[in-house]
């Protein structure tokens, strides 16, 4: 930086013009306000130090100088090429401003720069980050000649609205698809919800010929793992990514982190978190505090929330319903209290919804169920079908009719098609002998049509994870996996027995 203002002295006293040279060099430290200051003593930049500067603006912000310096660019007879218009697209999608965007595309068709290929796909690219799909389709299937980074951009905006079928149907399409076209397809999946197929697909890519899974890639799968449970191919996702160097990257390492948390491997979870070291950042906290919270070592996670005050981390509010959730599988009421009431309130974190609902799960399970009552009666915000339900499930564990029915009646406005709210309040109504809310129930349940839907599972065999309902025949080999239920259930039974035999001669 220091030679570059010597060069600048130096031009300032010769007279040597070396304008492009110095604003180049400085965009590339970057030195951002200093390359503008330089610019503006030009008295006619041309398109391409206008293009660097604008593209600098693009990628680092201020978003809005972008368009200032393209009103300054027209207004001063400077003409834009496809380059400018390439950042310009990139700035309003970050901008999140669709009047600019689309003002933009009126001048690249003015300009006649809409066939370019780059201009194009910047302009795919913005529509579909801006939701405006429609539009994206519009400007894809006009271009006469589109490369693999035009399909991406196409795949990764139906994935980010949430419509993986055009996305897969986009994929599909493809005459040439590369590991980003594979990783945006297996990030949507896991995004919306669709854990199973990121998982298919990620397998399916393994098997093509000289496509190598990348850190986005591998950050994108594993949590798709945590969900489904997918413990085995977690592991062997981790040997891979160790392999490839990948562990350097503290995305994997997260996603790593929380697939072991959530698989039930806790112990290899702190291995991970330990060895990530200095180089942990919130969520790596906020994932371990959580991992030890609904594994009920609520002393640990605690600890660990302390650790956070003491290093001088600032916890945000995902922090604090981790620590919350631990005094809740902890039975730690006055210490929940304490976190909730006066440690947030240190931090100048606002209780949301969901540090309600864990406060509510926390008095309701220690059986403070009418100060849980109240709670929800002096929220600042409306309570939702999540805190009626933790008030219902807590009314189930401790059979109270009365706050149970007032729970009930919000949940069948809110959620009148779940018929697990019915069942609940039915099995309430059962265990305190009020067999006639049990027939009422019932009859009501039939009148709306209301059936209980089956419930599923996951299991994981070799490289697949297949799902399964109650008596379910469809595998293939259901009659080895029934057997060795069968035999898993005898053995479980004969423990039991054992175990009381033995209780009776103490």
């Amino acid at each position: 930086m220091n030679q570059l203002k010597q060069i600048h002295a130096h031009t300032l006293r010769t007279g040597i013009d070396l304008t492009k040279f110095l604003i180049t060099k400085l965009l590339e430290i970057p030195n951002i306000p200093y390359a503008h200051k330089v610019f503006d003593l030009i008295p006619q930049p041309n398109v391409f130090l206008y293009n660097k500067l604008i593209q600098a603006f693009s990628s680092h912000g201020p978003y809005h100088n972008c368009f200032i310096l393209y009103t300054q660019m027209c207004l001063s007879g400077c003409s834009p090429n496809q380059h400018s218009f390439t950042s310009l697209f990139a700035a309003s999608a970050t901008l999140n401003s669709p009047p600019q965007g689309q003002m933009l595309h009126a001048h690249l068709v003015k300009l006649g720069y809409d066939f370019d290929l780059y201009a194009s796909t910047a302009l795919v690219d913005m529509y579909a980050k801006l939701g405006m799909l429609p539009s994206a389709r519009q400007v894809f299937d006009k271009m006469k000649v589109r490369d693999v980074p035009t399909w991406n951009s196409l795949i990764a905006g139906y994935a980010r609205n949430g419509d993986m079928e055009g996305a897969a149907k986009v994929f599909d399409e493809m005459p040439v698809k590369n590991v980003i076209s594979w990783t945006a397809m297996i990030s949507g999946y896991s995004q919306n919800g669709k854990y199973g197929d990121a998982l298919e697909l990620f397998l399916e890519m393994k098997k093509v010929k000289d496509l190598r899974p990348n850190e986005v890639t591998i950050a994108s799968i594993l949590p798709a793992c945590a969900s489904l449970g997918a413990l085995e191919v977690g592991q062997r996702i981790e040997t891979y990514a160790r392999a490839h160097g990948y562990f350097k990257n503290l995305f994997v390492c997260n996603a790593l982190l929380e697939m072991y948390a959530r698989c039930g491997r806790i112990d290899k979870a702190l291995t991970i978190f330990e060895e990530i070291g200095a180089r942990r950042n919130l969520c790596s906290w906020n994932t371990m505090i959580m991992g030890l919270a609904v594994h009920g070592r609520s002393n640990e996670a605690i600890q660990l929330f302390h650790r956070i005050l003491v290093e001088g981390v600032r916890p945000d509010d995902v922090t604090f319903v981790g620590a919350i959730l631990a005094c809740t599988h902890g039975g730690m009421v006055k210490k929940g209290r304490e976190i909730f009431e006066t440690t947030m309130n240190n931090f100048c974190i606002t209780p949301k919804i969901e540090h309600y609902g864990c406060m509510i799960d926390l008095l309701g399970r220690a059986g403070e169920l009418q100060e849980a009552y109240d709670l929800i009666q002096t929220m600042p915000m409306k309570p939702d079908s999540v805190l009626w339900g933790t008030l219902l499930g807590a009314c189930s564990f401790h059979n109270n009719v009365e706050l149970a029915e007032i729970a009930a009646k919000h949940l069948y406005e809110l959620e009148p098609w779940n018929p697990g709210n019915y069942v609940i309040l039915s099995n309430i109504y059962a265990n305190t002998g009020r067999w006639d809310g049990v027939a009422k129930l019932r009859k009501m349940m039939k009148g709306f049509k209301i059936t209980k839907a089956a419930g599923y599972s996951f299991f994981e065999e070799g490289s697949q994870v297949y799902k399964f309902i109650v008596d379910d025949r469809s595998h293939p080999r259901s009659n080895e996996i029934y057997w060795v239920l069968n035999e898993i259930s005898l053995k479980m039974k004969k423990h039991y027995e054992d175990a009381t035999l033995f209780e009776g001669f103490g």
